[in-house]
């Protein structure tokens, strides 16, 4: 069993964006806050525990967002041809994308945190320095994409800010089924 991982703070983001922007930042490195800290005082392995029916762990939770960050955020630069057709993958490519939910031999608390502090970094970056948030990409093939659809810069960081507050709800459970420890209350 490894030590504890302590949680830093999240990054911040630039000082230099103001109004819709900074709104944006703000929102997602709280929810961002929310999620990490869950983790805080944990083992590598109790990140990796199951606590609940659901084959979520904190660490592949962490993983897991970290993954949808960094592919949103890509595609909010190179369409969709920065993730998958998710319409042609096979249980091979499924099962590939179930062990982003876990965590795997090998992965430490540390590295997945650390993961998410870079992509976040990337992210916020981005945030600050894009032309144009209204600039829009054709959603990638996927089941739950409606045909045609075009999401924003704006809609796709409002998604990427869901995606996260939601997993963080999901990670505050689990970390309560574990040890009985609370991000909030």
């Amino acid at each position: 069993m490894s030590g504890t991982t302590t949680v830093n703070e999240p990054a911040t983001h630039d000082s230099a964006s103001t109004g819709e922007r900074a709104d944006l930042l703000e929102s997602l490195a709280k929810h961002r806050h929310f999620l990490r800290f869950t983790t805080r005082d944990l083992t590598d392995e109790q990140a990796g525990r199951r606590t609940t029916a659901s084959q979520l762990c904190l660490g592949g939770l962490i993983k897991h967002v970290t993954a949808v960050e960094r592919a949103w955020a890509q595609f909010i630069l190179d369409g969709p041809s920065a993730m998958p057709d998710f319409t042609t993958m096979t249980e091979a490519d499924w099962a590939r994308r179930a062990d982003e939910f876990r965590m795997l031999p090998g992965e430490t608390l540390a590295g997945v945190l650390l993961d998410y502090a870079n992509v976040a970094r990337r992210t916020d970056e981005l945030v600050a320095t894009l032309p144009d948030l209204n600039a829009t990409q054709p959603l990638p093939k996927a089941p739950w994409s409606e045909p045609g659809a075009r999401w924003s810069a704006r809609r796709v960081l409002m998604h990427i800010i869901a995606e996260t507050a939601q997993h963080a709800g999901h990670a505050d459970i689990i970390r309560e089924s574990l040890d009985g420890a609370k991000t909030m209350g």
